[in-house]
This record gives C-alpha cells, sequence and structure tokens, in this order.
C-alpha cells in the first residue's frame, strides 16, 4: 500500500467513555479484514512515563517487550489483536516537551523563539507518524487521551487538525467517542451533550467524521438522524456502543453498526473482506458458557482500584475460558490479613494470586498469604512482589530464619533473602531505571513451569529493580524451594517451585502482560486448571464426608 491511512480517537463530554476499548475493537475489526493494524496512545499528563505514577492515580503500569513503561490501554490492544506494542505506541505531553527542549538545548532550532505552535505541534506529528512511516503498517489508529475541551489536550487536538489537512480527507479521520445520557426523570436520551462536545471539537478546527455514542439504550433513528443532522456527520457515521457484558463483546457490536465499514470508506479502502472472528467468537463461547466455577484470591496493596491488576484480571478471563471455567475474584487487601483474619480470608479460595507492588506497606499480609497457600497444599501463584514474598515465607518458616527479609522493606535484616539487583545499586533516578522489558529465562526439566509452557526458554517481561539473593540458594533449595527458570547470562533467579506442592509457583517476571485472547498465557491456564482440580477435590471430601 502506497500511503498508510490514520484514524484519530478523540473523547467528549466524560472521561472513561472507553476510547481504548472501540480503538482496539475497530483495530480487531481491520485486522479481521487482513489490513495490518496498531494502536497508538498519545497521554496528556506531563509525567515522562506513568512508571513513577501511582497505580492509584492511573491503574497499573503496562510494559512493553522493549521496555516502555506505558498506559494500561495499550494492554488492550496488545490482548485485542495479539501483536506486541513498543515504545513509539505511547507519547506522553512530559516526552514530548522532554525532547523539544533537548533540541533547543543543542541548538536545532537555531535561535528561534520555541512556541507550542509549532515546535510542539511539529513534535506530536512526528511521533504520530512514527510507525505510520515504518512501513509495517496500513492502518495506525490513534487514540488522544483526556477528553475534547481539556486544557492539556489542546496541543494533541491543534496536532490532529494540521495533519489531518496535511494528509488529505482520504488519508485520515476522527471518530469522535461521546456520551448520550439517560434521564430517568424524563424518560429520555439527551443528546445536548454530544452537541456541545462536538462543537468544541469544531471551534478547534476539527470536524468529527464519525460519531461513536456511549449509551446504556438503543438508539431511534430519529435520534440518530438528529445527532447527524445538529453534528454534521452521515446519518450511517453515528455509531451506536451500548453498554455490554464483557468488553470483548465490542468488536462484534461494532461489526453489526458497521464502524469498519465506514472507516473503510470513508479512507477508499477495499471493504470486500468478511472479518474473520470465528476464533475471537469460539473465545467468547466458552467465556460465556463455563462448565464450573473456581473462585481465586488476588492478595494485592491496590486492590480498591481494579485497574491497578487489570492485566492479571484480563489474564484470569483468558485462562478461564481456555480451561472452559468461570473465574470469580476476590480482591484482598494484603494489610488486613493476620493471624485473626487469615484463615476466614483465604480458607474458602480455590487458589490464591499474591500480586506485584512496591515498598512495605502490606507486606506482612502476603507472607502470611504465602505461608496459608504453602501449608495447606492450596495453589498458589506469585507475581514480581508475590514471587519475593514466598522466598521470604519460605526462608522465615522452613529454614528458620526469622529475620529473613527483602532490604527493600529493610535495609539492615542480617538475612536479606531479596536484595537490590547490584545494577541498580547506583541509580538514583526513580524513572525508567528499573529492570524492564523481555529478558530470557531457561527453564528447568521436571518442573511445573517447564510442563506449562512446552519450552525450554522463554522471554517474558519484567519491572523491578530487587532480586532473589544467590546466597541463600543452596539452602533454600535443600530445603525443598527449587529454582525452576533462570536468565541463561546473568544467572537471576526467575522461578521458584515446590515440587512436593501441588500448585506452588513463584515468578519474578510479570506473566500477566503476555496475555491474549488468542494465546492465553500457559502460567495463568495451569494455575487455574490446577484450581479446577483443587475446588473438585474439596466437593469430594465434602461428598465423601456426607456418606
Amino acid at each position: 500500500m502506497a500511503n498508510t491511512k490514520y484514524v484519530f480517537v478523540t473523547g467528549g463530554v466524560s472521561s472513561s467513555l472507553g476510547k481504548g476499548i472501540i480503538a482496539a475493537s475497530l483495530a480487531k475489526l481491520l485486522q479481521a479484514r487482513g489490513y495490518r493494524v496498531t494502536i497508538q496512545k498519545l497521554d496528556p499528563y506531563i509525567n515522562v512515563d506513568p512508571g513513577t505514577l501511582n497505580p492509584y492515580e492511573h491503574g497499573e503500569c503496562y510494559v512493553t517487550d522493549d521496555g516502555a513503561e506505558t498506559d494500561l490501554d495499550l494492554g488492550h490492544y496488545e490482548r485485542f489483536l495479539n501483536t506486541s506494542t513498543s515504545q513509539a505506541n505511547n507519547v506522553t505531553t512530559g516526552r514530548i516537551y522532554q525532547s523539544v527542549i533537548e533540541k533547543e538545548r543543542r541548538g536545532e532550532f537555531l535561535g528561534k523563539t520555541v512556541q507550542v505552535v509549532p515546535h510542539i505541534t511539529n513534535e506530536i506529528k512526528e511521533r504520530i507518524q512514527i510507525l505510520g512511516k515504518s512501513g509495517d503498517y496500513d492502518i495506525v489508529i490513534t487514540e488522544i487521551g483526556g477528553t475534547v475541551g481539556d486544557i492539556e489536550s489542546l496541543p494533541y487536538i491543534e496536532a490532529v487538525r494540521q495533519l489531518k489537512w496535511e494528509l488529505g480527507d482520504t488519508n485520515a479521520l476522527v471518530i469522535h467517542l461521546t456520551l448520550i445520557p439517560y434521564l430517568s426523570a424524563a424518560g429520555e436520551l439527551k443528546t445536548k451533550p454530544t452537541q456541545h462536545s462536538v462543537k468544541t471539537l469544531m471551534e478547534s478546527g476539527i470536524k468529527a467524521d464519525i460519531l461513536v455514542c456511549r449509551t446504556e439504550h438503543e438508539l431511534s433513528e430519529d435520534l440518530r438522524r438528529k445527532l447527524a443532522l445538529f453534528c454534521n456527520v452521515r446519518q450511517e457515521a453515528v455509531i451506536q456502543s451500548i453498554d455490554a457484558s464483557t468488553i470483548y463483546d465490542v468488536p462484534n457490536l461494532m461489526l453489526e453498526e458497521g464502524l469498519d465499514a465506514v472507516v473503510l470508506k470513508q479512507l477508499v479502502l477495499r471493504d470486500d473482506n468478511v472479518p474473520n472472528l470465528d476464533k475471537w467468537n469460539d473465545f467468547l463461547k466458552r467465556h460465556k458458557n463455563p462448565k464450573c466455577e473456581v473462585t481465586i484470591g488476588l492478595i494485592g496493596k491496590y486492590v480498591e482500584l481494579q485497574d491497578s491488576y487489570k492485566s492479571i484480571l484480563e489474564a484470569f478471563i483468558h485462562a478461564g475460558a481456555e480451561n472452559e471455567v468461570k473465574v470469580n475474584v476476590e480482591s484482598i487487601h494484603s494489610e488486613y490479613i493476620d493471624d485473626k483474619t487469615i484463615a476466614n480470608k483465604i480458607a474458602h479460595l480455590d487458589g490464591v494470586l499474591v500480586a506485584p507492588g512496591f515498598g512495605e506497606r502490606g507486606i506482612e499480609g502476603k507472607i502470611k498469604a504465602v505461608q496459608f497457600a504453602r501449608e495447606n497444599k492450596l495453589p498458589f501463584f506469585g507475581i514480581c512482589l508475590g514471587m519475593q514474598m514466598a522466598v521470604i515465607e519460605y526462608s522465615r518458616n522452613v529454614l528458620g530464619l526469622k529475620d529473613a527479609c527483602s532490604v527493600e522493606v529493610d535495609e539492615n535484616t542480617t538475612n536479606p533473602v531479596i536484595s537490590l539487583m547490584e545494577e541498580q545499586k547506583n541509580i538514583t533516578d526513580m524513572g525508567g531505571t528499573m529492570r524492564l522489558g523481555a529478558w530470557d529465562c531457561e527453564l528447568a526439566d521436571d518442573s511445573k513451569v517447564s510442563e506449562a509452557y512446552g519450552a525450554s526458554l522463554i522471554a517474558e517481561r519484567h519491572r523491578h529493580r530487587y532480586e532473589y539473593n544467590d546466597q541463600y540458594k543452596e539452602q533454600l533449595e535443600k530445603a525443598g524451594l527449587r529454582t525452576t527458570g533462570t536468565n541463561p547470562k546473568t544467572g537471576l533467579v526467575e522461578i521458584v517451585e515446590i515440587p512436593e506442592h501441588p500448585w506452588f509457583v513463584g515468578v519474578q517476571y510479570h506473566p500477566e502482560y503476555k496475555s491474549t485472547v488468542a494465546n492465553p498465557h500457559p502460567l495463568f491456564v495451569a494455575f487455574i486448571k490446577a484450581a479446577v482440580e483443587y475446588s473438585n477435590c474439596k466437593k469430594d471430601a465434602k461428598v465423601a464426608q456426607g456418606s
């Protein structure tokens, strides 16, 4: 294809309407028609990346293969498209301004006064087109963070206006996602907020080509006609996005509404290939028709905001469908786990996942959860900090090293079974300095992880500063905590298991980042399978007791 086409997704009226899901669903439909598609996110905050943001502020920080700390929407993009994203797929205002200021310091602007227009907008346009100019994609979808009218978004909107004019109407279009609220007192849907949002967009020089309308109720033809007339779009370009039971329904809903067909028509691209969603719908069928249920406890420090563990929750959905089982997740705050509450909070579960995190808050609760799972043969999965808690728990309660700890929590511990990585010791800047991105890991034979992966060498994504202390490896292995995964170059311990336990696995990396609809992560699949077996054993035991 001679020219890459560009689709921009903006939002209006309210935040959290689901621009990322709409962008991912459109991309899925275009991909299913045979087009090469990618999605990027432009975030208006001034942080260089979300790596230093508290999960309560911005949800989880998603990590790509090449080590970019990015917005969680990139997780949706990968889960829907089953393709990897990169540094180029997430751009922030902080990164834009940092780049422009560095250019100014180098004298690249030849004494010119540096301004938002043209210097900042030129930088934004350049970042938008990096993926398009690579030659790898037919269509690049760009999601603009925030809501139209926000001060922070103005440079992005102006850059889109300029780029749309430069590229031409058949090479670029704008989808505006907006809200059609339902007033129960009046008993009707109201279009006025959408009209005002479109007006605000037009005041910035951009005409929306397509309206995607979030709604709780069906849009009538009269209402669609009204929106088309007052918002200056074709009636076929007024797309209903009604509330769905799962985000994975949205591609099919958008297909029914003809979103992909309208986009292809505007961009003058072939639309005669019917989207092939067979595999996607096979997944949906399994997801919606489970044969049984299991309950997993998610032990975390940020459970008040579900987006803090978004990729883990989605990986459970993928693994549940693969096992034809419904996975009920109970979020349990580790700060509130102690000797008195542990049994009440965990005993009824079919499996425990101890989640990633940073800092000392809630650490002891996580350790107690690991101990309960280990001693009661409850399927256990520890991720990153969760794996480190497993090492500490084993060191304390099996090796007898009562003060065993991580130096992240106690710098003065005499038994630092988790220590600061050597290359991290002289680092003072916090942003973008952790061990990030995909690293190789060799798996031990006859281990649960090698059985799950069906491979001896894997590559998984990391985000951590602290590591398993090799000085304790021999003691721990002799005591029964086996190392079953190591980095082939550095020797870093990546995975630990207890062979005598039905399923007890801790991994230093983040497997949840690589779980997709098309390829559920093998460790999550194996963990849920173990939970099903544990649940069946409990049921059999109850039946035996009853007889």
